[in-house]
Formats: structure tokens, sequence, C-alpha cells
């Protein structure tokens, strides 16, 4: 399964219009930078102005939402989107050496994507599956267990 491509490219009225839908509701700014990355594939900086002034809100308040969320992106993501457990459990469990060979694999390293926009990798701090990492999520779908023959299986299908 591959991440789903931005359903358009980047058009200032259109995000203006797709934050404009949110007003009314309550805490708009989710819902209008959701909006925004569902559509253009990412929530670019020209975003943001247009987000502060449809939502009356500053640049720094949707600024510091757009950063503190990680699940948000500034630049888009690649074909494959593959997240990598760094939490506690799968630190012990030995995430750090999984990690380091599909770096050296996938030749980037985490919070990157490929130059050849094939796969993105990024951490994340819990995927819930404690007792059995290392883990990871690749397009949304759970592995685990991820050394040894695992996590080569894993990184022929990100690459495929």
């Amino acid at each position: 399964m591959s991440a789903s491509p931005p359903q358009i490219p980047w058009n200032a009225d259109h995000a203006a219009a797709l934050v404009a839908r949110c007003v009314a509701l309550e805490g708009p700014l989710l819902p209008a930078l959701h909006a925004i990355q569902a559509t253009f594939g990412c929530v670019p900086d020209d975003a943001v102005p247009i987000i502060a002034q449809v939502l009356n809100l500053s640049r720094a308040d949707v600024h510091g939402v757009l950063t503190f969320y990680h699940d948000f992106r500034r630049a888009p993501a690649g074909r494959r989107i593959l997240k990598f457990c760094v939490a506690e459990a799968c630190q012990a469990r030995g995430s750090a050496a999984a990690i380091a060979q599909v770096e050296r694999v996938l030749g980037l390293k985490v919070g990157e994507t490929r130059s050849d926009g094939a796969v993105t990798l990024e951490a994340v701090y819990c995927l819930g599956l404690c007792a059995s990492g290392p883990a990871a999520l690749l397009d949304g779908d759970p592995f685990a267990r991820l050394k040894g023959a695992c996590l080569d299986r894993l990184l022929t299908q990100v690459l495929t």
C-alpha cells in the first residue's frame, strides 16, 4: 500500500477556501491544518499566513501548532512512509541498531525523504507494540520484531 500523493498542486485560493470551511468549528486550527495536508500532501510555509488571516490568529500561533504536532508535514512526504518507534521499550529491544540498518539501506536519516521521493523515514514515540519491538509502521500498517530477517523483509517491501 502506498501513501496517498497530494490530490492537487498548491493553490493559495483553494487553501483559503479549505480553511474558511473550518471557521465555524470549535477549535478550527487543527481541522484546517488537516484539510490542507490532506489536499496538498503537506502544510507548506505559504499556508501559515493564509490560515492565520482566515482564522484571525497570529502566524506564531499557527506555526507553533504546526511544528508541535509531528504528523503535520511542511514538505511533501515520499510515496512510502516508514515510521520507526524510538520509545523506551523499543529502544530496550534494539531499535537503535534497526534504525541504523534502515538508514544505511535506504540512504537517508530519520526525518528525511529520499531524493527520488520513494520513501520518508520518521521517528514515532510509541506504537503500542512495546512487547514486540522494535516496531514500525509502513504506510500505516504495523510491523514488529524488526530484527534480522523480519527487518530485511520490511526493507524489501519498502523498496518495492
